[in-house]
């Protein structure tokens, strides 16, 4: 009652105060968000985007940082459509371009095998029951902070919206989509990297 209607209008309240700050299309969150979310991260690290392949692109010396974060003793794990199921060939067709999905799925796993002396960081494929819901929304997780892509129609997943969560507490939007998240993951099929060095 103190406040004037306009004020209480733009205040955070609720669940939505997890959102710190919501972008059109993943490509407009800047790579510094990306680098210090990665940086700062102590204990967990979760890419559990379907194909995940733009992060040696976005974030500047993204192997040097996980090397620097496993040595630290965190836990570092990624989750990625398998390149040969059904879901990402039905994909494929509905994006139509050059890049496909397997490909970029590939470029991760090559990236992943370069870090194969690297002990600890864990890839697994979702299960073929769940890559319909995983193709669909992209969670990465930084801690108790998170990026996260919602997937619209035929878009890829630059072209498609994100929001930066920030933890509050159980029950919030950090919580539902890191649980989702999570529920993929124990469902998932874990992936045999080959170690090579770069």
């Amino acid at each position: 009652m103190l406040w004037p209607k306009a004020v209480r209008e733009r205040v955070k309240t609720g669940g939505d105060r997890e959102i710190l700050h919501s972008y059109p299309y993943r490509s407009a969150c800047p790579s510094n968000v990306w680098g210090e979310l990665t940086e700062q991260a102590t204990e967990e690290l979760f890419f559990a985007g379907y194909t995940n392949y733009f992060l040696w692109t976005q974030v500047p010396d993204f192997p040097g940082i996980l090397r620097r974060k496993k040595q630290e003793g965190c836990r570092i794990r990624f989750l990625l459509g398998d390149p040969n199921g059904e879901v990402t060939r039905q994909r494929e067709l509905i994006e139509d371009v050059a890049l496909t999905v397997s490909t970029r799925i590939r470029i991760t796993l090559e990236n992943l095998e370069r870090l194969g002396h690297l002990e600890g960081i864990e890839a697994r494929f979702s299960s073929p029951e769940d890559a319909v819901n995983h193709v669909s929304l992209s969670v990465f997780r930084f801690d108790d902070e998170a990026l996260v892509t919602p997937h619209l129609a035929r878009l890829v997943g630059h072209d498609s919206p994100l929001l930066h969560l920030r933890s509050m507490g159980k029950g919030g939007m950090f919580s539902r989509f890191s649980e989702h998240a999570e529920e993929l993951w124990d469902r998932a099929v874990p992936i045999q990297l080959q170690k090579t060095t770069a």
